[in-house]
């Protein structure tokens, strides 16, 4: 049995995790980054190559996050020599119960957004039918995931960050981690686990908060509109719950992305079968036949992922019983994962406070 010394051990090598060991690292930190998988796995949230980088939230807290983010994106494109965010601008279309409470948040920020009417929209963007005034976002894009989370963990080992795959976490405590035979002592743990979060961290969350695991189906189709597609939202009403949140946008090499938010059904992530459940499968596929005429229906690959979210969907950034915790990220965080690195980093080395709206509630 080993014991290997360092100021900080990061449990988990997704997305958070490898920005929380960049900026660890950048800091000075002598880092360990511990992922229980091999590099570029399918089996968590941040593989594939397409995520939303959006401004268009109807909260103007995470409006400002996303303005915030973007030039820490561009600094890790900077440091590891990667292209990693595109923009392509975005729409939101649908019910104005969706649509214009992001407008006037995006307004209150002061984030660029612009009303379109839906024959014009038709116009610019012919993949897509609309029905109602499109908000269009110009600043928005597309982040490559797979090539985000290899740039942060490249970044990282250039600053002296050491990061260990296939090495599953057994036991996780306050300034101990064992892996196998090994234990890693450190000043601080951070443990960044996504859908094994409960597994590890067990009776020490407790019910703060709730963490719900589900497997997430979306579907890439070929496209027949060519060139660039915006990053797309249809806000439908209630009645057509789960699937009233539809998201999409182009992967290039791979197609057209479209999927439901949040429909999928519950999941133990080490025992996932990646297959489509075929009532959202059908459902997926009705709405792309009716909705987004520049795809071929019949052509279509499945992806699936998972999403770790709590009731509200506000991810969970703090402290607990001295282990800093990320988790919850919902579906909706990976555009801001160099900030989210940033925030973990400045809890681990120096105890400041991430936003109150991110803190571990009884």
């Amino acid at each position: 049995m080993g014991v290997i010394e360092c100021d900080v051990v990061v449990v988990g090598g997704g997305v958070m995790g490898s920005a929380a060991a960049w900026q660890l690292a950048n800091r000075g930190a002598d880092t360990v980054l511990l992922e229980r998988f091999e590099p570029g796995h399918v089996r968590g949230a941040s593989h594939g190559a397409s995520r939303m980088f959006r401004y268009a939230y109807p909260d103007p807290f995470y409006v400002d996050l996303v303005v915030q983010s973007l030039p820490l994106w561009r600094a890790l494109e900077a440091a590891s020599g990667m292209p990693l965010l595109t923009i392509t601008g975005g729409v939101d279309h649908g019910d104005p119960a969706g649509t214009q409470p992001i407008a006037d948040a995006m307004a209150a920020v002061g984030a660029e957004r612009h009303w379109v009417d839906p024959d014009e929209a038709a116009r610019r963007w012919p993949g897509l039918r609309f029905e109602t005034p499109v908000l269009h976002h110009p600043g928005s894009g597309r982040v490559n995931a797979d090539a985000t989370v290899h740039a942060l963990q490249q970044v990282a080992a250039t600053r002296g960050a050491r990061l260990r795959h296939q090495a599953p976490v057994s036991r996780v405590e306050p300034g101990e981690v064992t892996v196998g035979p090994d234990t890693y002592r450190a000043r601080r743990v951070v443990v960044a686990a996504g859908a094994w979060t409960r597994r590890l961290l067990g009776e020490r969350l407790q019910s703060r908060p709730s963490l719900s695991v589900t497997q997430e189906q979306p579907l890439h189709f070929a496209a027949e509109h060519p060139g660039e597609w915006p990053g797309f939202i249809h806000h439908r009403d209630a009645g057509t719950a789960p699937f009233q949140f539809v998201y999409g946008m182009r992967t290039p090499g791979e197609g057209i992305k479209v999927g439901f938010h949040h429909a999928g059904p519950p999941c133990d992530p080490d025992e996932r079968d990646f297959a489509p459940e075929p009532g959202r499968l059908a459902a997926l596929l009705d709405y792309v036949r009716d909705w987004v005429p520049g795809v071929d229906a019949a052509d279509w690959t499945p992806i699936s992922c998972t999403y770790t979210s709590t009731p509200n969907e506000d991810f969970v950034i703090d402290a607990v019983d001295d282990l800093v915790v990320a988790a919850g990220f919902s579906g909706h965080g990976f555009k801001f994962a160099p900030l989210v690195g940033q925030l973990l980093a400045d809890l681990a080395l120096d105890g400041a406070r991430p936003p109150d709206r991110f803190a571990l509630r009884p």
